[in-house]
């Protein structure tokens, strides 16, 4: 990560910070500007039948939706952190299969399936299903959850997934999203570029009110000021790389949350150099004389 301050031409990347902004202001005019949805009717750079009609069976069942229900109760009402429930799944399944979109549109080869003996169209159903279950684990306990939410989702697999699969591509299905679960913590390594994307959409979810890194109720710290900094999080094809991040500040201290959360996501996901990071403090002073803190890069 790096300061424009250290660059000797600050000037210049303001003006670059402020394009890059006007840029990025191109895409609320787009349908998906909000979150970047996942929008089953439209076009993609990967095959999706196999997807979608898993998704259908997803936002259908009853278990699912207990869970999202369920896993929200120890971190939300019992610790009073974030949202991990239902939204959350939602937004994260959304940025990763958009994050899998550009991607594959920029030429991205993944391994998890590939390396199973599986089909390319089962790429976006590990992610989807990764990501669906990534933190059911908190039914059990905050604390280690995604160790927790191994068993769980296995569980959950065997009952889904003979629908749509025999046995030997039920077996290794699940060995990937499992997998991609358990990587979701930065304390695991993820194996597969698959679980690399669920890694970082987890991270992806951290506009203003919805920071991983929890707001404190009442307090006036770090955590607190960098939670409400991040206004808009977007996902657009980049310039240099396949995808680019562009995320967009009121406050400087933003760059905690940056900083402290999405970098050690993107760090050993194994597409490192697949994606631009680019933070945009959008404020400026009352004086004209800018921000501390206009631009940084990933």
């Amino acid at each position: 990560m790096t300061d424009p301050a250290d660059t000797g031409d600050a000037d210049a990347e303001i003006e670059a910070a402020d394009a890059d902004t006007d840029a990025d202001s191109d895409i609320d005019a787009g349908p998906d500007a909000d979150r970047h949805e996942y929008h089953p009717d439209r076009e993609h750079a990967f095959a999706d039948d196999r997807l979608n009609e898993m998704l259908d069976r997803i936002e259908s069942n009853p278990e699912i939706t207990a869970y999202l229900e369920a896993q929200n109760v120890n971190p939300v009402d019992r610790k009073g952190y974030n949202d991990h429930g239902a939204k959350h799944v939602e937004i994260v399944r959304d940025r990763a299969l958009r994050l899998y979109d550009l991607l594959k549109a920029g030429g991205v080869e993944f391994n998890g399936a590939r390396q199973q003996g599986l089909d390319e169209a089962d790429e976006p159903v590990i992610i989807a299903l990764a990501a669906t279950l990534h933190d059911i684990g908190h039914v059990v306990h905050r604390h280690d959850h995604p160790y927790y939410s191994i068993p769980l989702a296995a569980d959950f697999l065997d009952d889904f997934l003979p629908s749509f699969y025999g046995v030997p591509e039920q077996v290794r299905i699940k060995a990937e999203v499992l997998h991609a679960i358990l990587c979701h913590h930065t304390e695991e390594q993820p194996l597969t570029r698959e679980a690399g994307i669920v890694r970082i959409a987890d991270g992806l979810d951290m506009e203003r009110g919805r920071s991983r890194v929890p707001y404190e109720e009442g307090g006036r710290g770090i955590n607190t000021v960098s939670s409400q900094a991040i206004e808009r999080v977007s996902l657009r094809e980049g310039d240099e790389t396949p995808a680019q991040v562009v995320i967009r500040m009121n406050n400087a201290a933003g760059v905690y949350q940056v900083d402290s959360l999405l970098k050690a996501k993107i760090e050993g996901s194994l597409l490192e150099d697949q994606i631009r990071t680019i933070a945009i403090n959008t404020h400026r002073d009352g004086d004209g004389n800018g921000s501390i803190v206009d631009r940084i890069e990933l």
